[in-house]
């Protein structure tokens, strides 16, 4: 099975991403990649394959979330930049809770992605995160009602 990581950066660290892409290229060569808007267009200078959404901004962060609520993406790595304020900050932040929800290994920098790429978890084909069960949650208004 093919593991799918998703690429996403601000525009002041596009070019931090691209570069940390290039310097992991052969590790990311077996991965699907999917990417944002113009950081997708960027690493593929560096990358072969990268599967382009939207601009984060025009709805590539909720087409991502998606991915993510689908269990389609195992990995994340999104380079943003907390010393700007963005005009889709609801967006990322619902991005961001997206993947902790669904328990998606996520880096927010260089450092936690090179953790990340390097563990032995990365490449094991075995391993798979814990899934949280969500019964209780969809259960409760059908538990609710059968009380009244």
């Amino acid at each position: 099975m093919i593991k799918t990581i998703a690429l996403v950066a601000h525009d002041n660290r596009k070019s931090d991403i691209v570069e940390w892409a290039s310097h992991n290229k052969e590790k990311l060569l077996n991965l699907k990649v999917y990417a944002t808007g113009t950081t997708g267009t960027l690493l593929k200078t560096v990358l072969d394959d990268v599967h382009l959404l939207k601009s984060g901004p025009l709805g590539g962060d909720q087409q991502l979330g998606a991915l993510i609520a689908e269990e389609k993406i195992d990995f994340m790595i999104f380079f943003w930049d907390p010393m700007t304020s963005q005009p889709h900050d609801v967006d990322v932040k619902a991005l961001l809770r997206m993947s902790v929800l669904y328990n998606v290994p996520t880096a927010c920098n260089r450092s936690t992605a090179d953790f990340m790429i390097t563990s032995g978890l990365f490449s094991d084909d075995t391993y798979q995160p814990e899934k949280k069960d969500f019964s209780p949650y969809l259960n409760r208004n059908t538990l609710q009602n059968s009380e009244i």
